[in-house]
């Protein structure tokens, strides 16, 4: 599941980023209005993270401009107003659902993943597959010609990247802005040890090749 928090706080941002990460989600961060916008643009996600009380573009100002434009995503909305007229109010401007901060971490990990259900029930996406390789990215389970592929939550990121890609190469940036904690060190070989153990438990014939200056690809 690919999702985008969009938070103005810093700090909460990069905590949420890192917690979503670990439950194996694909997670990148925009801290303003404007930004998430020209994301949205760009990629598809399957859930917004959308904070409400945004600076200059609102998050009501996004939730509106993502509607009228179609977009497919799922958007929770989070606001520091919890009253029954704001929950409505919010609903009211496009947003799936919502919820109030100070909010429960197991309680937001279980709406995202009943929102990212509902997004790819709409979708024939819930599978990706590419070579004998199938990852159900609803039950976040993968096998390879049948045969059941036991992997972490980071490998099971990289291997949704790669499929979704379509055989075209992902770079490593990309993989270490979406899966892992933005203060993670651009040298580390964090990255590469991962899709070295992917690449292992996928067996033979090896699927998983690195173009120099372009990125890994299946």
């Amino acid at each position: 599941m690919r999702v985008l928090i969009v938070e103005d706080e810093v700090d909460l941002a990069a905590m949420l980023a890192e917690g979503l990460r670990a439950e194996g989600m694909v997670c990148e961060v925009a801290h303003d209005g404007a930004r998430a916008l020209e994301m949205t643009a760009a990629a598809e996600y399957d859930v917004l993270l959308l904070d409400r009380n945004l600076p200059n573009l609102s998050g009501d100002a996004v939730c509106r401009a993502l509607n009228t434009a179609g977009y497919p995503a799922r958007i929770l909305m989070l606001t520091a107003a919890g009253a029954l007229a704001d929950l409505v109010d919010g609903l009211g401007q496009g947003a799936d659902d919502y919820l109030a901060k100070p909010f429960s971490y197991l309680e937001l990990i279980a709406r995202l993943r009943a929102l990212g259900r509902r997004s790819l029930a709409g979708s024939s996406a819930t599978v990706l597959s590419r070579h004998g390789v199938n990852l159900d990215t609803v039950r976040r389970v993968a096998e390879r010609d049948g045969r059941p592929l036991k992997l972490t939550p980071k490998e099971l990121g990289v291997l949704e990247l790669l499929l979704a890609a379509d055989g075209a190469p992902v770079p490593t940036e990309q993989l270490r802005d979406s899966l892992w904690d933005a203060a993670l060190d651009p040298a580390t070989t964090a990255v590469r040890v991962t899709v070295h153990s992917l690449r292992r438990k996928l067996g033979e014939p090896p699927l998983i090749t690195n173009d120099p200056g372009y990125g890994y690809r299946l």
